[in-house]
């Protein structure tokens, strides 16, 4: 393996935990984190997409991409295909620590992927997970009346610790494309070919914030407002805001920069097709910056030379659909389109949710979707942090990447807002069933969770037990089959040291339940007799009766006769 890849994969390892993989294995996960970063910039375990086994047709990991949320499982991409127009992508990626790229390997795969993704029967013996992406792939196109004016996109990444990528190895990844493209099943279809250099990149963009050097000659600057450091209004040049800001580097749009916006790219719909009509007319675009309303750009950290603004850890909250359809008719703008672009400076939570909120206001925002600025959040984030020992301590993520650059912090330990809220809702609401999409998930519970005056000590106790479940399948004390149940065995957990009796929302009373689990939960050796001695032969028994039944493990643990059976067999087994 090429030493700085090497060197990087070990530290990688180290940050996630994944040292019990084998070389192969943790390159493959390496490269899974590597490239679904540069398409998701939450925290994600990429340990979970990766494909395990044998009869995988070359597919080292997969992920589905629905308006820019991650995906795996069937039944969580048939949830999210209810939304209305949603955008698919999807990500197949193979891993090689070979120090070349192999014609042989991308005829394969293209192959492989032609009667994978094909509406006929494969005509090889595949493994559960390859089955799982084919049940995804079916879902997605079973309900494409409801795609956003366009087919699914298919990207796939064939990686490699190599250097050069030759004429031929080029043909072929083009062949390939060609090949796909003839089943007529996706919009796009790109084959690239990721060497030891490109992949160095996007690990450091996935580890890091985004920092650009973007020149704004005709700007001025906004009077001094609370919170706000900094704030300027100016035009920019369309090219140089596609070239600088938008496009990542190796030819795809940043779509991490959208994460505040409310809405994803609503596709083709009247008012998009209305700016892309605008950019096609020669006369009409030298007045799209008076035309369109721009696009809001608000950073934690701003130097100025001159007329060069270096942003740092910075979002575009307001101007998605703009900067879609600008990034889409690039090949369309000269120097003579502008955009106006509006510049602030903020540092400071509250401040920023509330330009979000207020730039977003074409769509009904709710209390939850901003609940980033309630000071509840804040209370968490530092009860995570301060107070506990090294060995107990998590991170509680109130925004991406915001331990990015934090070489203390190991990364599994942090946890997201959705991962929290997802913990909270299965270990003490009793709904391990229903953790599917975040968003469905705050529509149905959300005014249960986050609450004010909540005792901080449940999402701790919550946040434990998820970290030493994570813990012990990536350290394959569990079975990576098990990983489905997860969210069951955390309601489990809770249900067997402490009875599953709603909580009192009284902060001793909590805190004294929670000690009685945290205290089994931070000792790995104990953790692990409870989960693998005493749960998984019940949770097992649960299995093994849906399984008769005709009911696929994905489907049973998001069905509510599940989680009743799998309480009735907990209780039988220990009165409890």
């Amino acid at each position: 393996m090429e030493k700085v890849i090497e060197s990087l994969v070990k530290g990688f390892q180290a940050d996630h935990d994944l040292t019990e993989l084998s070389e192969f294995e943790a390159f493959e996960a390496f490269a899974t984190y590597c490239v679904l970063s540069s398409y998701y910039n939450d925290s994600f375990n990429p340990d979970e997409y990766r494909i395990g086994g044998g009869n995988d047709l070359g597919i080292d990991a997969y992920a589905v991409l629905i308006d820019g949320d991650l995906y795996r499982d069937p039944m969580d991409v048939r949830t999210a295909m209810n939304r209305r127009r949603p955008q698919v992508q999807f990500v197949i990626i193979q891993a090689k620590t070979s120090s070349k790229f192999e014609t042989k390997v991308i005829s394969d795969l293209a192959d492989n992927l032609g009667h994978l993704c094909g509406s006929g029967v494969v005509p090889y013996d595949i493994s559960a997970d390859v089955t799982s992406l084919r049940d995804c792939l079916d879902i997605v196109f079973e309900n494409s009346a409801r795609l956003a004016g366009q087919l699914p996109q298919l990207h796939v990444h064939y990686v490699t610790t190599g250097d050069q990528i030759s004429d031929m190895v080029n043909r072929k990844a083009r062949s390939a494309e060609k090949h796909l493209d003839k089943i007529n099943r996706f919009d796009t279809t790109d084959v690239r070919c990721v060497n030891w250099r490109e992949l160095r990149t996007l690990y450091q963009q996935a580890t890091s914030t985004i920092r650009v050097t973007l020149p704004v000659p005709k700007q001025f600057a906004v009077p001094a407002a609370p919170g706000v450091e900094q704030s300027f209004v100016g035009l920019i040049a369309a090219p140089e805001l596609v070239r600088t800001i938008l496009e990542d580097g190796s030819g795809k749009l940043r779509e991490n920069l959208f994460e505040s916006n409310v809405r994803a790219f609503q596709g083709y719909n009247r008012v998009n097709s209305g700016i892309r009509d605008t950019l096609r007319d020669s006369v009409k675009r030298q007045r799209f910056a008076v035309m369109n309303n721009g696009i809001t750009i608000v950073t934690r950290k701003l130097d100025r030379v001159g007329d060069d603004f270096v942003l740092d850890d910075f979002q575009i909250v307001n101007g998605c659909q703009t900067c879609h359809v600008l990034f889409h008719e690039r090949d369309q703008l000269t120097n003579q389109v502008f955009v106006s672009v509006h510049i602030v400076h903020s540092m400071d939570e509250d401040v920023i949710q509330g330009i979000v909120a207020a730039t977003n206001q074409q769509t009904p925002v709710s209390d939850e979707d901003l609940a980033a600025r309630e000071d509840f959040h804040k209370e968490l984030e530092d009860f995570f942090t301060l107070g506990w020992d090294k060995p107990h301590q998590l991170f509680y993520e109130r925004r991406a990447k915001q331990y990015s650059e934090r070489k203390d912090v190991e990364k599994t330990r942090v946890i997201s807002r959705a991962q929290l809220s997802r913990a909270y809702l299965a270990m003490f609401l009793n709904e391990p069933s229903r953790v599917g999409h975040y968003q469905e998930l705050i529509k149905a519970r959300g005014t249960e969770l986050f609450v004010t005056g909540q005792p901080p000590i449940l999402y701790y106790t919550a946040a434990a037990t998820w970290y030493r479940l994570e813990w012990m399948i990536r350290n394959q004390r569990i079975n990576r089959g098990y990983r489905p149940t997860q969210y069951h065995l955390m309601a489990m957990i809770r249900q067997k040291l402490v009875g599953s009796v709603k909580l009192p929302p009284n902060n001793k009373v909590a805190q004294k339940e929670c000690d009685r689990i945290l205290k089994i939960i931070w000792n790995a050796e104990a953790a692990e007799k409870l989960v693998v001695r005493e749960l998984l032969p019940v949770i097992q028994r649960a299995i093994d009766a849906e399984r008769a039944a005709g009911v696929p493990l994905g489907e049973a643990v998001r069905n509510e006769r599940f989680a009743d059976l799998v309480r009735r067999e907990l209780t039988d087994s220990t009165g409890r």
